[in-house]
């Protein structure tokens, strides 16, 4: 029998200040109960750049009051009649920073029927401070319970710990999707800008994926030595290196930048890709747009996005974490301390991942 006597409430932002630590705990109300969806009792959740960008209000006015959280794992305790994909009550589950997609509801979809929900053309929900199809808001994982349409909950395999699934929801797609459309693997020379929360996946799957070459960079030399342990086979210190982007020029097939700045050398890397190599930018800044033709126009680049990852993608990811051991550099932090580590995270004291942990 479904448990269903619980509570919905957690860490919600009230006003811009709640990304300075300022977040309330209090009770929120969960999109109504479908057939269709999980309800998950919240063990941990991760914290993205994502979850600070939108409690400041930062990429877009946010939709106060907001419950952010979207690298959730947790046991599921109900389960609806209409859920397919295996899930059971007692499953561990998790979700990332999608919630639902149109499935094919308000007519044809070749995203989501291909599937590729996470570009429906239709509309994406957020996993919070969005809105549902049943015009309810969408609130995250900084709290005890969280609901999700089934579609969107991703049983967490068991050789992987629920502290290190969680990041991998958003981050760890984030930088799997695009690795893998890429073509990431023997014969491909990768690499990786911003060696953080977000970048620091990417050096660990384009290694597990076999790539000829990993190569981390970063402003300063300070995490050169993490870099060499997560997979880098070389460490490039824009700031500490005078003559790096000539030494390093055309040596590269890929490029993901996980940078949420226009201020990076944005021409400097594409210097560093090889005639008809690939940058991908993943990191989204909130003080404009990026775009370089002159570098792209000269040697064929191609300049591409990515958003998240789609429910198999995420499935294909845990299946290569699980087949090659990849562990994730997390910190466990209580939940009650969600306040203090954000404005943390801000600061940089991440090393490279925070994760929530409900007591």
């Amino acid at each position: 029998m479904a448990q269903t006597d619980y509570k919905f409430e957690g860490w919600m932002g009230l006003d811009p200040s709640a990304a300075e630590g300022k977040m309330v705990w209090q009770e929120f109300q969960p999109k109504e109960w479908e057939e269709t969806d999980v309800d998950i009792k919240v063990t941990h959740c991760g914290i993205c750049g994502s979850d600070i960008h939108t409690l400041r209000s930062g990429w877009r006015p946010t939709a106060y009051p907001c419950c952010v959280g979207h690298e959730i794992v947790g046991t599921a305790v109900r389960v609806g009649s209409k859920v397919s994909g295996g899930i059971q009550i007692g499953d561990r589950v998790g979700v990332g920073a999608q919630s639902e997609s149109c499935l094919g509801r308000l007519g044809d979809c070749e995203e989501c029927a291909s599937g590729q929900e996470n570009y429906c053309s239709k509309k994406v929900v957020g996993t919070y401070n969005s809105i549902h199809y049943d015009g309810s808001k969408s609130y995250g994982g900084y709290a005890r319970y969280h609901r999700v349409p089934g579609h969107f909950a991703i049983k967490i395999p068991s050789a992987t710990p629920s502290a290190d699934a969680a990041p991998m929801l958003c981050g760890g797609a984030t930088l799997y999707s695009p690795l893998k459309h890429n073509g990431c693997g023997p014969g491909k020379r990768v690499g990786i800008i911003g060696v953080g929360g977000l970048g620091h996946f990417g050096l660990l799957f384009a290694k597990a994926m076999g790539a000829d070459k990993v190569v981390a960079i970063s402003r300063k030399m300070g995490k050169k030595e993490d870099s060499l342990k997560m997979g880098a086979d070389l460490y490039i210190a824009t700031d500490d290196e005078p003559d790096w982007a000539t030494v390093n020029a055309r040596s590269l097939d890929l490029i993901v930048s996980t940078v949420s700045s226009t201020k990076m050398p944005f021409n400097d890397y594409l210097g560093l890709l090889k005639t008809g190599g690939s940058f991908v930018q993943v990191g989204l800044p909130e003080d404009g747009g990026l775009f370089a033709p002159v570098r792209s126009l000269m040697r064929r680049l191609k300049l591409q996005s990515s958003l998240v990852g789609s429910p198999n993608e995420i499935r294909e990811m845990f299946q290569l974490v699980s087949e090659k051991g990849i562990r994730p550099w997390v910190q466990e932090i209580p939940m009650k301390d969600a306040n203090k580590a954000i404005v943390d995270m801000e600061d940089g004291k991440a090393r490279y991942r925070y994760v929530l942990v409900n007591e």
